[in-house]
C-alpha cells in the first residue's frame, strides 16, 4: 500500500485540539449565524440539522450536514435526527448535482479524533463532490488541492438550489 503524506492536515486538525479548550464549538456558534451573511458558511436550516460549507474543503462543494444538538456519538442522534440528516443529504445531493454536476460523491462521519475527526464533540457528516481525475499532480507533489471555486459563489449557488428543489416540493 502507498501512503501519501498531507502534514497540513494534522496542522488543521491540531489548531482545534489547541482551541478546544479555549473557544466555543463552531458548530454550535454558526446554529445563530445569517445564512444571508457573507461570513457566514451556511446553506441550508432544517427543523433539527443544518448544512454549511466545510472552510477547508477537501474539494469545491465539499458540506457539512450537521444536527443542532451538541452530541459527539452517532448513538446519540435520536430517530428523528437519524432521519433529517439522511433526507438533508438527500436534499444536499440534488442542490449539488444541479450546481456542480459532480460523478460521484464521498460521504460519511469521522467518528472521534482517532478516525480522524477535526472537530470530535459535534458529530457531522462530510458530503465531498467527485469527478472523474479530480485528483492530479499538484496535490501529489505541491502539497496543494486547488479549489477551483470560491466558497461565496458556491454558497450563492447553493441556495439558490435549495430555493428551488423546496419550492418544487422534490424533497
Amino acid at each position: 500500500m502507498k501512503r501519501l503524506w498531507s502534514p497540513w492536515r494534522s496542522q488543521y486538525i491540531e489548531s482545534f485540539i489547541k482551541k478546544k479548550n479555549n473557544e466555543e464549538c463552531i458548530f454550535c456558534n454558526a446554529i445563530n449565524e445569517d445564512i444571508n451573511d457573507e461570513k457566514s458558511l451556511k446553506v441550508l436550516e432544517r427543523s433539527l440539522c443544518y448544512v454549511m460549507l466545510n472552510l477547508y474543503p477537501y474539494n469545491s462543494g465539499h458540506v457539512m450536514v450537521i444536527p443542532y444538538r451538541h452530541i459527539s456519538s452517532f448513538n446519540q442522534l435520536n430517530t428523528s435526527e437519524m432521519t433529517e440528516i439522511m433526507e438533508t443529504t438527500k436534499l444536499v445531493l440534488k442542490a449539488l448535482d444541479l450546481t456542480m454536476q459532480p460523478h460521484g460523491y464521498n460521504f460519511g462521519a469521522n467518528l472521534g479524533k482517532a478516525a480522524g475527526a477535526g472537530i470530535d464533540e459535534h458529530i457531522h457528516f462530510h458530503v465531498v463532490p467527485r469527478w472523474n481525475g479530480d485528483t492530479n499532480f499538484i496535490p501529489v507533489l505541491g502539497e496543494v488541492k486547488v479549489i477551483s471555486q470560491d466558497l461565496l459563489h458556491t454558497k450563492k449557488n447553493l441556495i439558490e438550489a435549495f430555493d428551488k428543489i423546496l419550492k418544487k416540493g422534490n424533497e
